[in-house]
C-alpha cells in the first residue's frame, strides 16, 4: 500500500477524494518506484553495511596519523644510525623506487582483502607477465608497433590470471587461499617454461625511452605508483564499485540480499589484483631491464604485510589505500635502514614478522572493542 493511500481521509470528509480509493495492483494504483530509485536504495543498504567495521568516528584518521608518526620515527632512527647516507636525496629515491612495485601490488591486494579475500599469486603473476612481455615474439612485434605491445601483453597476462582466480573462487567455490596458491605455483612454473630459466633482456628502445629514467628528477616508476595510488583511492572511496567492495567484505549475504552480484563482483576484484600485477610487471621491466621467472619472488607477502600494517582488516569490511601506501613506505624504509647498517637478512625477516604480528593483534583488539551492533 502506498504512502498516499495510508494518509488518505475517509470518503465523505473534507479533502477526501471524490472517487473510490484504488486498491493495490489496480489500474489506478500508484506507479512502482523507478529503477533508479531502486538502485539508490540498494546502494544505500550496501553503504550501511560498509560502515560496519569502520569503528568510531575519527578512528580512520587516528590510524593514518599513527602510521605517519611511525614512519617519521623510523626516519629519525635511520638518520641517527646511518646519518647523511640515509637522508640523501639519492637514497630517498631508492626507497621510493623500491616501494613503487610492491606498492602497486599492495593497492590491488587492498581491494581483495577489503572484500574478505586473499591473493597469494600476485608475485608469481608479475614474474609470468614480465617473462611473456619479453619473449622474442613479443619484442619483435614491439619493434614494429611500439612499446604498447609489451605493455598490453603484460597487462593482458595479469588480468587473465586474475580472472582465472576470480572464476575459480566465485563460481567454482574454491577457497581463495587454495585457488591463489595453485596460481602461485602454476604461474611461476609457466614462467620458467617460457623463459627456459634464462633472463630475457629488454631490447625495445621505445619501451626504455618511455618507462626508464626520471621525470622531473623522480623515477618514472614512482610516478606510475602515484597515479595507481590516486586511482585506487578514488575507486575505493568515491565509486559504487568501492562501496560494494566494502559491503561484500562486511557481510556477503547481506550484500547479496541488497542486490549486489557478489560472485561477479568477487571475480572483478581478483581481475583487478591481476591487472595490478601486470602494471607492476611493466614497472619491473622498466627498473631492471629484464624479464625473469624469479621476478616478484615473495612480493605477495610484502604486499599483504603492507596492507595489514596499513589498517585494512584481514576479515574484510574495511580498507584504506592511504594506509596501504604508508605501510609500503614503512617496510621499504625499514629495509633500507637494515641495509645501510649491514644488518643480517635473517634478522630483518624476524623484525618484519614481529611487526606484522603486532599489527594483526592490534586489529583484533580494535574489532573486539567495536560494539556488536556496529558490526555486521
Amino acid at each position: 500500500m502506498s504512502e498516499h493511500q495510508l494518509s488518505a481521509p475517509p470518503p465523505g470528509t473534507p479533502g477526501a477524494p471524490s472517487g473510490p480509493t484504488s486498491a493495490p495492483g489496480s489500474a489506478g494504483a500508484t506507479p512502482a518506484a523507478p529503477a533508479a530509485d531502486e538502485s539508490a536504495r540498494v546502494e544505500g543498504v550496501a553503504r550501511e553495511h560498509g560502515r560496519s567495521r569502520r569503528g568510531p568516528a575519527g578512528a580512520g584518521s587516528a590510524r593514518i596519523l599513527g602510521l605517519v608518526i611511525a614512519l617519521a620515527l623510523i626516519c629519525v632512527v635511520g638518520y641517527i644510525t646511518a646519518g647523511s647516507r640515509f637522508a640523501s636525496i639519492d637514497n630517498v629515491l631508492v626507497i621510493l623506487s623500491s616501494a613503487a612495485i610492491v606498492g602497486v601490488l599492495a593497492i590491488g591486494m587492498t581491494f581483495v582483502i577489503t572484500a574478505g579475500g586473499i591473493d597469494l599469486s600476485v608475485g608469481s603473476v608479475l614474474g609470468l607477465a614480465s617473462v611473456w612481455a619479453t619473449t622474442v615474439a613479443t619484442q619483435s612485434m614491439a619493434d614494429q608497433y611500439g612499446w604498447i605491445v609489451m605493455v598490453g601483453c603484460a597487462l593482458a597476462v595479469g588480468l587473465g590470471a586474475g580472472l582465472v582466480n576470480g572464476v575459480l573462487i566465485a563460481y567454482g567455490r574454491v577457497v581463495a587461499f587454495i585457488a591463489t596458491l595453485a596460481m602461485l605455483v602454476a604461474a611461476r612454473g609457466l614462467a620458467e617454461l617460457i623463459a627456459q630459466r634464462r633472463t630475457q633482456l629488454v631490447s625495445v628502445q621505445s619501451f626504455e625511452d618511455t618507462f626508464r629514467g626520471n621525470l622531473l628528477g623522480v623515477p618514472k616508476i614512482v610516478w606510475i605508483f602515484a597515479i595507481v595510488a590516486v586511482a585506487g583511492w578514488f575507486l575505493l572511496n568515491r565509486t559504487t564499485f568501492g562501496r560494494r567492495t566494502v559491503a561484500v567484505g562486511g557481510n556477503p549475504e547481506a550484500a547479496r540480499l541488497a542486490g549486489i552480484a557478489v560472485k561477479r563482483h568477487t571475480m572483478y576484484l581478483y581481475g583487478l589484483a591481476g591487472l595490478a600485477a601486470g602494471i607492476a610487471a611493466v614497472m619491473m621491466l622498466a627498473r631492471t631491464g629484464a624479464g625473469s621467472s624469479t621476478n616478484g619472488l615473495l612480493y605477495e607477502l610484502d604486499a599483504i604485510a603492507a596492507v595489514v600494517v596499513g589498517g585494512t582488516l584481514l576479515a574484510g569490511g574495511r580498507g584504506t589505500i592511504v594506509g596501504t601506501v604508508l605501510g609500503v613506505l614503512i617496510f621499504q624504509t625499514l629495509t633500507n635502514i637494515f641495509i645501510q647498517n649491514n644488518l643480517d637478512s635473517s634478522v630483518q625477516q624476524v623484525i618484519k614478522g614481529a611487526i606484522i604480528v603486532v599489527a594483526v593483534l592490534l586489529q583484533q583488539r580494535f574489532t573486539s572493542r567495536t560494539p556488536r551492533t556496529a558490526r555486521t
